[in-house]
């Protein structure tokens, strides 16, 4: 079982269990929607995980019904106020920038465990993380369209590039809610699995991810998001360039010589 590492009444709640450190959307009542609190307390939670040497993955989940509504836009600043238009830029920039930047900056790989609607910037913050989980009964819902916003917290590049460009417009514009199964038909996420089956397949995928390299997970990551940008030769060039890197590194030197000896490797590196 996880141990608490925050106290039970936090806006996220952070838990260890071995290499894996299990971060908790905690506003249950109003779906885990963000405010500015929350938001402070799940960067703080992220910066310690990654300047923690001993974590070697990240579980993001939820409590109650529902993975995250995205804003709460019940929080003061939000709303228009007597002809006065709200900054919803500056929210973007203090905020949802800096959160999809260190989810993709983590030096260790990070899985959404999403269960009940993930909607607006808690759909995108389920993408923003590498292996997303849902429960056959969650949904994603591009929501920003019902309020006239565009898709934040990294949507608009994140979704053409996993989706392709018809469906990401398709969900961006319609806000349909995608029921998880489909999500995964089409790439979105990496699995749907039964509502019971959530905790354990996740537990069980953070635990094989934490004892891969840890360092080579970070780095698949990075040179895989950079190749989009590139043109395929110099895609061929960076390869060549990581690999050189990774191969001076602990963990290729230990899985050689674990293959060899027919045992199973100890990896220590990180990203």
């Amino acid at each position: 079982m996880p141990s608490l590492l925050s106290p039970p009444d936090a806006l996220v709640l952070v838990a260890a269990d071995g290499p894996v450190r299990h971060l908790t959307l905690n506003r249950p009542a109003a779906l885990n929607s963000f405010t500015a609190a929350m938001h402070a307390e799940l960067r703080d939670a992220l910066d310690a995980a990654a300047a923690d040497p001993g974590v070697r993955c990240v579980v993001l989940g939820a409590a109650g019904r529902g993975f995250c509504a995205g804003q709460d836009l019940n929080e003061p600043g939000m709303a228009p106020v007597e002809g006065t238009a709200p900054d919803i830029g500056a929210v973007i920039e203090r905020h949802y920038r800096p959160l999809a930047l260190r989810l993709q900056s983590l030096p260790v790989p990070v899985i959404a465990a999403v269960q009940g609607v993930a909607a607006g910037a808690g759909a995108n913050l389920a993408l923003n993380c590498d292996l997303v989980v849902a429960a056959r009964s969650a949904s994603f819902i591009q929501a920003f369209s019902k309020i006239g916003l565009v898709p934040d917290c990294g949507g608009t590049w994140l979704l053409p590039r996993l989706v392709g460009r018809a469906r990401a417009l398709g969900l961006a514009m319609t806000g349909d809610k995608l029921p998880a199964e489909e999500a995964q038909r089409i790439g979105l996420i990496w699995q749907c699995v039964d509502d019971e089956a959530l905790a354990p397949t996740v537990a069980a995928l953070a635990a094989r991810l934490a004892a891969l390299p840890t360092q080579a997970l970070v780095a698949t990551r990075r040179i895989v998001d950079d190749a989009m940008q590139r043109d395929y030769p110099a895609a061929l060039d960076e390869e060549a360039r990581v690999q050189r890197e990774l191969g001076r590194a602990h963990d290729f030197a230990e899985g050689v010589a674990a293959f060899q000896q027919r045992r199973t490797p100890t990896f220590r590196d990180r990203g």
